[in-house]
């Protein structure tokens, strides 16, 4: 919903300010109609119908897996696609993967988001809107901002949906924003907004590797992102969550998980690694056997370091991490 648009709307016709919270507390829980606001006039109603539809995203397709996954193709008013999911756990958990840009401009190798034509930051209320249209399906409780876009390049609306997200269900200290290393956002989190969850995706433990999976690394070289993160740990007293990719004969040795135990021991009990078994992409690489894998982590927790392996979700419908890029798109 355009929130905007629903104020001026509501200001022009000199409705109380209160209609605005009231239309507000409908759609965060799940209204799919105007003609659902029993406690709005029916005059009202029927004008907010004609003038400020329900969502400021049009849908287009949608995919589900054969684990229970969602997969969404939105698309906003000036035609930018985009795609959301909802995934479904066994333990209750409803968690909705997010976009906060349409394509994304940072190229990361891996990445098919990347690869698409980047368009544009997408709104708070574009952001919201992704939520709301799985909300309207179904309960939610958990969000990261894993899908298109680097969220920290689109920071102020991100956090404008943040402040939001407790309506529909999902609590701040269960919404996860993660970013490949933009420091000046990094920074930024540890004084602003709501205290969100912190995941760094850092995929290889040596500078020059990371450049050449993530060119983001030229800009912010990974010992300032980690210093970045050191003092966001410091300010939120929140573990950082660390996003690493499992690629095979890449960056999947047990020197490698050495290196990476190295660069994280300090400060202690201030990062989690979870290792992201590889979903296919058109990237040319492959993902790390199950005995990598497995290595891998018992290294890291020979080190003292926290570390589980991801469980993949939707990856036959190309909704996994890293999958995403509007192949339906025109």
């Amino acid at each position: 919903m355009d929130l905007e648009l629903l104020d001026s709307i509501l200001a022009a016709r000199g409705e109380p300010r209160f209609r605005a919270r009231q239309v507000w507390e409908w759609v965060a829980r799940g209204a799919s109609s105007y003609a659902e606001m029993s406690n709005l006039p029916t005059e009202l109603r029927s004008a907010l119908t004609a003038e400020v539809p329900l969502s400021s995203l049009s849908f287009e397709d949608e995919a589900l897996a054969s684990d229970g996954t969602q997969k969404a193709l939105l698309r906003t008013h000036d035609g930018r696609p985009l795609e959301a999911v909802l995934m479904r756990y066994r333990d209750g958990r409803r968690s909705l993967c997010l976009s906060s840009q349409s394509g994304c401009p940072l190229t990361c190798t891996f990445c098919a988001t990347g690869r698409m034509k980047f368009g544009r930051n997408l709104t708070a209320s574009e952001i919201l809107d992704q939520a709301l249209h799985f909300r309207r399906q179904a309960r939610v409780n958990h969000a990261v901002f894993m899908g298109m876009g680097e969220p920290l390049l689109n920071l102020d609306n991100v956090l404008a949906a943040c402040e939001r997200l407790p309506d529909l269900g999902i609590a701040t200290s269960n919404t996860a924003i993660s970013t490949v290393g933009w420091v000046p956002g990094i920074e930024r989190l540890a004084r602003e907004g709501r205290p969100v969850r912190l995941a760094l995706s850092l995929h290889a433990p040596e500078e020059a590797l990371r450049s050449e999976l993530m060119p983001v690394n030229e800009r912010y070289p990974l010992h300032e992102v980690l210093a970045a993160c050191r003092d966001w740990h410091a300010a939120r007293k929140r573990e950082v969550f660390i996003e690493y990719l499992m690629l095979d004969g890449v960056n999947d040795r047990v020197e490698q998980a050495h290196a990476l135990a190295d660069l994280l021991r300090e400060p202690r009990n201030a990062f989690k690694v979870n290792l992201i078994p590889y979903n296919p992409t058109e990237a040319g690489f492959e993902g790390s056997t199950r005995a990598a894998i497995d290595a891998f982590r018992s290294t890291l927790e020979s080190r003292g370091l926290r570390a589980t392996v991801r469980l993949t979700r939707g990856r036959d419908i190309d909704a996994a991490c890293g999958q995403l890029a509007v192949k339906a798109a025109a």
